[in-house]
C-alpha cells in the first residue's frame, strides 16, 4: 500500500496552469534550499515550476526511520531499502490527475550523460521526479519496478562521484527550468549559450572599456552588428576547438562556411590552451 499521508516536506506551489511540475525525494530536503534563490525560486513564485521536496525518510515506519541496510554479496558501504523508495515514488503517482505520472530521473555515475539536448527535452515535459540516491546507491528492484510504471531515466552529470544525487539535482533542475519559456526574461539569450549549437559561448565584456592595461576587443566598440557578429563566431569556433576538440568533431561540415573553415585550419597551427598543438584537425580547409 502506498502511504496517504502528505510527507513533511517544503513546498513552492504555482498557479493551476504550472508549466512543469517537479518532486525531488532526499533524505536531505534542505540540500535542495538553492532552487527558491535566483531565478529558479522567482519561476515558481509565478508559477511556472510547481517544485516540491519529499523526505524519504517520511516513508519508513521504524523508531529510527531506516532507509539504508548492507549490500547483499557483501562488500563496503550501504544500500538504500526498497521499501521507503517503494511507498514515495507510489505516494507521487497517486498525486497523479487522470492517470499521469512523472518521468523519473535517477542521478547516477552509471547513466546516460545528462546534456544541453536533454535539458531541452525535460523542459518541454510537464512532470519530472527526481530520486536522490545515497551511500553505495538505491536497491536496484526499485529501478525495475519504477521502469514498469512510469518513465526511467538514470542520468549521469559528469565522469566522476558525489556522495549522493542532490548535487547533481540542483544541476539538472536549473538547467532545465532556465529553458522553461518565461523563466528568462530574454529569451534570446538562450540562442548563443555554449551547447546550444555544438559550440562554446564567445568571451563577454562590459564596462570599462580599460581595466588594468586591458582592452576590449576593437569590433564590440565598433557598433558593426554584422562584423561583431563574425567575432562572435569566430571567436566560439576557438575556444571550442582549444577547450572541447570533442565537439568539433560532431559539428557537420556541410553548417560551416568559408571563414569557419579557415579558423579552424588556423587553430590547427597554433598550441591549445595547455601549449599542445593538434596537428590532426578534424576539420580542415
Amino acid at each position: 500500500m502506498c502511504s496517504t499521508r502528505p510527507p513533511v516536506c517544503w513546498t513552492w506551489t504555482g498557479c493551476e496552469d504550472r508549466r512543469v511540475r517537479v518532486d525531488v525525494v532526499t533524505i536531505f530536503p534542505e540540500y535542495l534550499s538553492p532552487l527558491d534563490l535566483s531565478l529558479i525560486g522567482k519561476a515558481r513564485q509565478d508559477g511556472l515550476i510547481d517544485l516540491e521536496v519529499h523526505d524519504l525518510r517520511d516513508f519508513t515506519h521504524d523508531r529510527h526511520r531506516t532507509v539504508d541496510d548492507t549490500p547483499y554479496g557483501g562488500g563496503a558501504g550501504m544500500v538504500m531499502r526498497p521499501e521507503p523508495w517503494g511507498e514515495a515514488l507510489g505516494h507521487l503517482m497517486a498525486a497523479g490527475e487522470h492517470g499521469e505520472v512523472p518521468h523519473l530521473l535517477v542521478p547516477g555515475p552509471g547513466g546516460i550523460p545528462f546534456t544541453q539536448a536533454m535539458a531541452h527535452e525535460l523542459a518541454a515535459e510537464p512532470w519530472l521526479a527526481f530520486a536522490c540516491g545515497r551511500y553505495e546507491g538505491i536497491d536496484e528492484r526499485v529501478l525495475e519496478e519504477a521502469r514498469g510504471q512510469m518513465p526511467t531515466t538514470v542520468v549521469s552529470v559528469g565522469d566522476y562521484v558525489l556522495n549522493g544525487g542532490e548535487a547533481a539535482v540542483l544541476v539538472m533542475v536549473e538547467a532545465v527550468a532556465r529553458l522553461v519559456p518565461g523563466v528568462i526574461g530574454n529569451a534570446e539569450s538562450l540562442v548563443e549559450e555554449s551547447h546550444e549549437d555544438g559550440l562554446l559561448e564567445y568571451p563577454v565584456f562590459t564596462k570599462p572599456p580599460s581595466w588594468r592595461g586591458r582592452g576590449v576587443p576593437e569590433v564590440l566598440l565598433s557598433g558593426h552588428h554584422g562584423q561583431i557578429a563574425r567575432w562572435r563566431r569566430d571567436e566560439r569556433l576557438r575556444r571550442t576547438a582549444l577547450r572541447r576538440p570533442d565537439m568539433i568533431e560532431r559539428l557537420d561540415p556541410a553548417d560551416l562556411d568559408a571563414r569557419d573553415r579557415e579558423v579552424l585550419t588556423d587553430l590547427s597551427e597554433l598550441p591549445d590552451e595547455h601549449g599542445r598543438f593538434d596537428t590532426n584537425h578534424p576539420i580542415s580547409g
